[in-house]
């Protein structure tokens, strides 16, 4: 069977063509979810916190945090799917890349929920006969979504983005220049988030834009290539043909 095999060109070597376009459209499909998550609500909900304005617009409140939920199940699906194949190459940052992307998504819901909270708040301010009681608490509330998206979720974002472009890189998976890309995007992501805490200015300055955009247009340059090309079949042959782990 292994002679018929060869004769025909075929190998035993999986090209993992379904991960790959999994991965790829989960990258596609987390990037609209992180930037439609601000439609529902228009603007970033900011402090001092519109009680009554949040009080009244529950409706979307609620569509923003279905849409963010959807942001961190598909984040973390994209390490889920990469796992397989990048494990083959080097376990520990592969491992790594996950538990990356997963703290950087539970934080995602951290944030969610505090935003699902602070409209609990707000609705029980506007029923109350001293809302500007709740001001303090809505406030606090709003701090803590403020620093889980703005800072703590995009640290092990970035660190994830990296071990995984350092793997792809190595590997050969996917171009060079493409993974060389994401190490660079990744950790001028990583810079951009450390001047965030600093600076404690979460919104899209001059600075977060310039630092942030690489890594933005690198993953949907490389979801496109994972869906239409998938992982290099000669770099996961190699591999086959040494053992697992064997970069």
């Amino acid at each position: 069977m292994r002679t018929d095999r060869a004769r025909t060109g075929e190998t035993d070597t999986p090209s993992y063509r379904g991960n790959a376009i999994a991965v790829g459209v989960l990258f596609i499909l987390c990037s609209a979810a992180a930037i439609l998550s601000i439609v529902p609500l228009g603007a970033a909900v900011s402090a001092p916190v519109d009680m009554a304005k949040l009080a009244a617009n529950g409706d979307r409140v609620v569509w923003t945090a279905l849409i963010e939920f959807v942001w961190a199940i598909t984040g973390t699906g994209i390490a889920i799917g990469l796992y397989p194949v990048l494990r083959k190459f080097n376990p520990g940052l592969a491992l790594g890349s996950v538990a990356g992307r997963v703290f950087e998504n539970v934080f995602v819901v951290i944030a969610t929920v505090s935003l699902l909270a602070l409209l609990t708040v707000s609705q029980q301010a506007a029923g109350s006969a001293d809302p500007a009681s709740f001001q303090a608490i809505g406030d606090a509330v709003l701090a803590v979504r403020t620093w889980a998206h703005g800072f703590v979720a995009l640290i092990p974002f970035a660190i994830g983005t990296v071990l995984y472009s350092y793997v792809l890189y190595r590997s050969r998976l996917v171009p060079r220049w493409l993974s060389g890309w994401g190490l660079v995007a990744g950790v001028l992501s990583l810079v951009a988030t450390i001047y965030a805490g600093f600076t404690q200015d979460f919104g899209f300055t001059t600075v977060n834009n310039v630092l942030s955009a690489p890594i933005g247009l690198q993953e949907m340059a490389l979801a496109i290539w994972l869906i239409a090309k998938g992982f290099s079949t000669p770099a996961l042959a190699s591999v086959a043909s040494t053992g697992e782990g064997a970069a």
